[in-house]
C-alpha cells in the first residue's frame, strides 16, 4: 500500500521580525489548515485511510510569496489543498494538502524544508 502523508506548509517568516508571532500562534495556523483540508476532503478515500493510519509531515515556506506560489502550483496540478488565511487581518499563513500518496505530492514540495 502507498504511504499516505498530509503536508502542512507554514510560513517561517511569521515567527521572525517584523511580525514575530509566537511559535504557538504559527503552529495553530497549521492546525487550522490541516483540519480544514481533512474536513474539506473527508469523503476522499485517501483521507479516510490516512486518518486510520495516522501520520503527517510539516514543512516551512520562507515567506508569503513562496506560500502563494506553492498554492498556485498545486492548483495548476489539480492537487487538493486549503490555503489558510488568518482573519480579520487577511494574512495567508499556511496551507495544507489533503492526504495523498507520498509519491504523488513529494515532487511538488521538494524545495521546502522541514519547519524548525
Amino acid at each position: 500500500a502507498a504511504v499516505l502523508v498530509q503536508y502542512v506548509v507554514l510560513r517561517g517568516d511569521l515567527a521572525r521580525p517584523p511580525r514575530s508571532w509566537p511559535l504557538g500562534a504559527v503552529v495553530a495556523q497549521g492546525c487550522h489548515a490541516a483540519l480544514a483540508a481533512v474536513h474539506g476532503y473527508r469523503e476522499h478515500p485517501d483521507t479516510g485511510a490516512y486518518l486510520e493510519q495516522g501520520g503527517g509531515l510539516g514543512t516551512g515556506a520562507p515567506d508569503e510569496n513562496s506560500l502563494l506560489d506553492l498554492a498556485e502550483k498545486l492548483r495548476q496540478n489539480g492537487l487538493d489543498h486549503r490555503l489558510w488565511v488568518e482573519n480579520p487581518e487577511g494574512i495567508p499563513t499556511c496551507l495544507a494538502l489533503r492526504p495523498y500518496p507520498k509519491n504523488q505530492v513529494q515532487p511538488h514540495l521538494r524545495n521546502f524544508k522541514l519547519l524548525k
